[in-house]
């Protein structure tokens, strides 16, 4: 099946290219709610940038709807909620526009500290007013970023290349992060009282709105200048007009607002001491590029059943670690595990996951929803999703315990999954992916393919008699292995096929083949 994108808002035409490598595209933009949620069931993937609002009534209406993917960093325009309940992951570009944001808040303060605005239009006048417009230089003076993630790190860096102190906020990094960054992480009144510029660069969170009012503007120096181009929301817009109308602070400096576009009759408009950009963080000729490429990339892993490295409502990790044996192993995690439920059955005792060798010292996140993922799905109607694997396995009352353990000899690294129903381990060598444990018998096939699981007592003619009748009715058989515990002992016969087995088939090798056990079949 070909999958559908649907891109609602414009972005750059290498992303849209990149996706039509590999999926049919749509490029509509400008669409009401009406309309997305009258056009969303025919998609797969569904690509915005920050103007098109995804309700959760559009969310519902997307029967086929895998990802959405909003090309940039603030997901407020998407409910990610009801996403998340539908097993539908939500993914941004946090890498895409980190340089361009940085760079719009460096202007911003430059804009803010020389007057630059206010002395181009006085110029524009035909005035020269030259003491009118004195400013202060930024050497020596404290900056105070709250928040010191992608952008407030970047920030960071380019504020050292003016000499000048910095003070960090941000409840989720060490203290040797921030010095790493040559700031000294405070609480964020001791920000706020000791610094000369404030920047914020949080995203807008129940936690975070407001997180800049009227008691915070309190406690600022009054010559202090204010700068925002993280989300409006997160300044409290008539806590600043008052602190700049009282003289509480001395200037203001804002990409973003509570209403975009900012409405004629805002009272920001016509203040003093303030620079008003409309939301150009992101908007350079180079960002554009880079989010628009980073979300068709996503989009087209996960639609392929890869995890995503920019998840919004799911476990991520850095791009280099998937790239890697990690990516690997969770793509492994997810055959396993539907490779187990259709095997063995769903496991109602409960799974235990063990990671053995050197895997046991990895990330284990993402391997342990792709498991689960991988078990639930061929027995669930509904969706599943590295998003609510774990939820669906809660509620379907699957007990998940993890270990670590040694890897099998002549090998460094393994995944096993056990319960009393039995046993399946797995390993990857080099960049493939191998089964190489069912049960107590060492096995070794590559997981892949339709499959036919045969567990006999080893004697002449037994294998030969089973692909005589798979032949017999057009069965191609494209890879055989044979894993027995003892010379003419208990054998399990592993066949990869091209095509699947019928019933009668297996009734028919069950009857004409002595000693066969249960035959079991499964298909990845």
């Amino acid at each position: 099946m070909e999958f559908r994108v649907l891109v609602a808002d414009p972005i750059a035409p290498e992303g849209v290219e990149l996706l039509q490598k590999y999926s049919q595209v749509d490029v509509k933009t400008g669409l009401s709610e009406p309309d997305l949620i009258q056009a969303i069931p025919q998609y797969d993937a569904l690509v915005v940038r920050s103007e098109t609002k995804v309700t959760s009534r559009i969310i519902e209406a997307g029967d086929r709807l895998q990802v959405i993917a909003r090309a940039g960093i603030g997901v407020d325009n998407i409910d990610v909620d009801a996403a998340t309940k539908r097993g539908i992951l939500v993914v941004n570009a946090p890498l895409g526009n980190t340089v361009a944001a940085a760079e719009h808040a460096i202007a911003l303060i430059l804009s803010l500290a020389r007057n630059i605005p206010q002395a181009d239009a006085s110029i524009r006048r035909g005035e020269w007013q030259r003491s009118k417009f004195m400013g202060v230089e930024l050497a020596g003076k404290t900056l105070g970023i709250v928040g010191l993630g992608k952008v407030g790190a970047e920030v960071a860096r380019r504020a050292r290349s003016f000499n000048m102190n910095l003070l960090a906020y941000d409840p989720y990094v060490s203290a040797s992060i921030a010095e790493s960054l040559g700031a000294r992480l405070v609480s964020l009144d001791e920000l706020l009282r000791n610094s000369d510029i404030v920047t914020v660069h949080v995203p807008l969170l129940p936690s975070t709105r407001n997180l800049i009012s009227s008691s915070e503007f309190d406690i600022m120096k009054p010559d202090a200048l204010l700068v925002n181009v993280a989300r409006g929301g997160v300044v409290n817009e008539e806590a600043l007009v008052e602190a700049l109308k009282e003289g509480k602070i001395a200037g203001a400096a804002l990409d973003v607002y509570e209403k975009e576009p900012l409405p004629p009759d805002s009272p920001i408009i016509h203040l003093e001491h303030t620079v008003l950009t409309p939301h150009l963080g992101a908007s350079t000729k180079e960002a554009q590029v880079k989010v628009a490429l980073e979300v068709a990339e996503q989009v087209i892993d996960v639609l392929n059943g890869r995890p995503a490295r920019g998840a919004v409502n799911a476990p991520s990790l850095p791009p280099e670690l998937l790239a890697g044996e990690l990516g690997h192993y969770i793509e492994l995690a997810d055959k396993l595990g539907r490779l187990y439920t259709q095997v063995h059955g769903f496991s109602h005792t409960g799974i235990e996951i063990v990671y053995c060798g050197d895997l046991a010292s990895q990330d284990h996140r993402l391997i342990r929803s792709a498991v689960l993922r991988g078990l639930l799905e061929p027995i669930s109607s509904e969706r599943i999703s590295f998003v609510n694997a774990e939820i669906m396995a809660q509620e379907r009352g699957l007990r998940v315990t993890e270990a670590t353990g040694m890897a099998p000899e002549g090998y460094t690294s393994s995944l096993r999954l056990q319960s009393a129903e039995g046993v399946l381990e797995g390993t990857v060598i080099g960049e493939e992916q191998r089964v190489i444990r069912l049960d107590k018998f060492p096995v070794d096939f590559i997981p892949s393919g339709y499959f036919l699981f045969c567990p006999h007592i080893d004697r002449p003619g037994v294998i030969g008699a089973i692909g005589t009748i798979l032949g017999n009715h057009n069965i191609n058989i494209s890879a055989a292995m044979s894993g027995r515990l003892a010379p003419r002992g208990e054998t399990m016969l592993v066949l990869t096929l091209d095509e699947p087995v019928p019933d009668e088939v297996c009734e028919e090798i069950r009857q004409k083949v002595p000693g066969i056990g249960n035959l079991t079949r499964a298909s990845l």
